[in-house]
């Protein structure tokens, strides 16, 4: 994933004699989407890992772009046009498919450390930027580039909120002021489109947009 091998796992605490080759996860794992919307796609590795994160899949004017990278190689999906990162702890196996010419854009100011030292980027992200019909916006917060993603009617927030027992909390990994001051700014971003969002897709779940801004109103208040 990182292009060399870290003496731990930088999510799970696992030491490297316990990791496994790109090549053994493609012979036993698989990627399988499901449906969110039209032209949207969840995507997830199946058997699923025990941190498991979603991409998501955005076919726009023809052009095969994903929101994130799922964290499994499958030969059926060699065809992506381009992998956009919310930010640099979900590069999933880009590596790989970057062999067959995805292009990878992740804003510059996460394009720092170990995370991503090795891995090569198309284009270095500053600000926003729209690709295709999908509107990007850099918002800092829960890492120095966080950016997050609305394409139609569909957000896309990753990990920037976890949800549990019904509710929104912040991501803890990461500057607690400057995750809230983020989540202020893309609060005042939405409510600009506000009343043409349907989806909300995080980095383990999918909610309705009027059930999520309940819950990111409560969080906010």
């Amino acid at each position: 994933m990182v292009g060399y091998h870290t003496d731990r796992c930088p999510f799970c605490g696992a030491s490297k004699d316990r990791f496994i080759t790109a090549e053994e996860c493609s012979k036993n794992r698989k990627v399988l989407d499901k449906k969110v919307a039209d032209s949207i796609y969840k995507m997830n590795s199946s058997p699923p890992f025990s941190l498991e994160h979603a991409a998501y899949f955005i076919k726009s004017n023809e052009i095969k772009i994903w929101i994130d990278c799922p964290s499994t190689f499958d030969e059926k999906y060699i065809d992506i046009d381009y992998i956009l990162f919310t930010h640099k702890h979900f590069l999933g196996a880009a590596n790989i498919y970057q062999k067959y010419d995805s292009k990878l854009w992740m804003n510059k100011e996460d394009i720092k450390g170990f995370y991503v030292k090795n891995q090569k980027f198309e284009k270095k992200i500053e600000g926003d930027f729209q690709l295709n019909g999908i509107k990007a916006y850099h918002i800092n917060g829960h890492t120095d580039g966080f950016t997050f993603y609305i394409f139609k009617e569909t957000i896309f927030i990753c990990d920037y909120l976890f949800l549990k027992n019904n509710s929104l909390s912040f991501n803890p990994y990461g500057p607690s002021n400057l995750t809230k001051k983020g989540a202020l700014k893309m609060k005042e971003i939405i409510s600009s489109h506000q009343n043409e969002l349907n989806n909300v897709c995080g980095f383990d779940y999918v909610l309705d947009f009027s059930d999520w801004i309940r819950k990111f109103e409560d969080l906010l208040s």
